[in-house]
């Protein structure tokens, strides 16, 4: 795996190093490959505003078909479970055999999927919609994933960071483009952003091309255990361990997207388009932040942003059921911002953890933050309709407490970090 790779400038990238991260004796990587990554997470953006459309338009199916909240959450959950359940065998069967085309005719999931949700008029079209979109989803992240760290030149917290914030950006967008197109346009609206598809399928195809030679080159090597590793077992605990972490991150993101919108309108009165905008600021803030968790991670190590992020989001979590309209929005900036941070850094860790594993746990860790945000969606939802909306952020408000949690994960060698 140790090899220089040099790509013809028809992959418009330089030459790059796909380094044996496992040896103690790796060469130094080669800087990374900035078009890759800009053009992965680009269509990383592209893949995630087309997923917040359905989140985004929850009021309008809720109108227009009188839903209850728990049939709102059986949309995410069919939209997420489908991503969570097949991300983690979609990545072992890539770290078996890379397919360098699969991430376009994933997105040609997503494709159909917004053209089916945008004329769908019964309750169960509606979720076989979401579940292709949540198909789509499932095969681009575990192996864009790996893209982005063959392209990383050995900043692999700052390659995922950057892989990350392509995607909260697009998450972000989602409530803001169903505020100017789908709310005024209706629901058929929702089938112009499958251009959107089209143009990521059109972008993957390219990147298809440059991950291919890439393949070529890759050759089995055996796994050197560096002498001061974690043991198998404290590796298991240290991977329980950040999936509780990521349970509690996602959980409470979830909570925030799936229902911040009608939250805001059962206690503020505000309209739709104006909670939409409310929710942009939040997902907004949740961007920006998941750049910098990555970079930090490298520079001062990923166990201290984990800890810090998760926990440092408590005090506002906290704070949120009881503030007023204009102060919550600033609550939800910090809280977006701080949580969003750590995601980088467990996504990486884990990588580092099981190195021999790398797609397996990076599909693996991406479908259980959808498959908790659809688990938790429906849970919610269902206590949302017996409790009211406001108890549910009261409860999610003592999520981050489970960030003390970091404390048990071991410490890595500096080779790996």
């Amino acid at each position: 795996m140790n090899k220089s790779v040099v790509v013809s400038e028809e992959a418009l990238v330089a030459p790059v190093t796909v380094p044996d991260v496992t040896g103690p004796g790796a060469r130094k990587a080669a800087g990374p490959a900035y078009v890759v990554l800009a053009g992965i997470s680009f269509s990383h953006f592209l893949n995630d505003t087309m997923q917040s459309l359905i989140a985004s338009v929850y009021p309008i199916l809720k109108a227009a078909y009188a839903l209850d909240f728990a049939q709102i959450g059986m949309i995410t959950l069919a939209f997420q479970f489908t991503a969570s359940l097949l991300q983690p065998v979609v990545g072992h069967f890539t770290d078996r055999k890379a397919q360098p085309f699969s991430l376009a005719i994933g997105m040609g999931f997503t494709f159909f999927g917004l053209l089916l949700l945008s004329v769908a008029r019964q309750y169960p079209v509606i979720l076989i919609a979401a579940s292709l979109v949540g198909l789509g989803s499932a095969v681009f992240h575990p192996e864009s994933a790996r893209i982005a760290r063959l392209a990383s030149g050995g900043r692999y917290g700052f390659a995922q960071s950057v892989f990350q914030l392509g995607g909260s950006f697009g998450t972000s967008m989602g409530p803001l483009l169903a505020a100017l197109i789908v709310v005024p346009f209706g629901q058929p609206s929702i089938a112009w952003f499958s251009s959107i598809a089209f143009l990521a399928i059109a972008i993957l195809w390219r990147i298809g091309h440059w991950y291919r030679p890439q393949i070529a080159t890759r050759k089995a090597t055996p796994i050197h255990l560096h002498p001061d590793a974690p043991s198998s077992r404290r590796v298991m605990i240290a991977l329980a361990v950040l999936v509780a972490l990521l349970f509690s991150k996602q959980l409470y993101v979830s909570s925030l997207s799936s229902y911040y919108i009608f939250y805001l309108i059962d206690r503020f009165g505000v309209s739709t388009q104006s909670a939409q905008i409310y929710l942009f600021i939040f997902l907004a803030a949740n961007a920006i932040g998941a750049f910098f968790g990555g970079p930090l991670g490298d520079r001062f190590g990923r166990k201290y942003v984990i800890w810090i992020s998760v926990l440092g989001a408590l005090p506002f979590t906290l704070a949120l059921p009881y503030a007023g309209l204009h102060a919550g929005a600033v609550l939800t900036v910090c809280i977006g911002f701080i949580l969003s941070s750590t995601t980088s850094s467990i996504i990486v860790f884990a990588q580092e953890l099981m190195p021999h594993r790398f797609g397996m746990i990076s599909g693996m860790f991406f479908g259980v933050a959808f498959g908790i945000g659809g688990l938790g969606a429906a849970v919610l939802g269902k206590l949302a309709d017996h409790t009211g909306i406001a108890f549910v952020y009261q409860l999610c408000s003592f999520l981050p407490a489970i960030g003390l949690l970091a404390v048990f994960l071991p410490r890595m060698p500096r080779h790996l970090r």
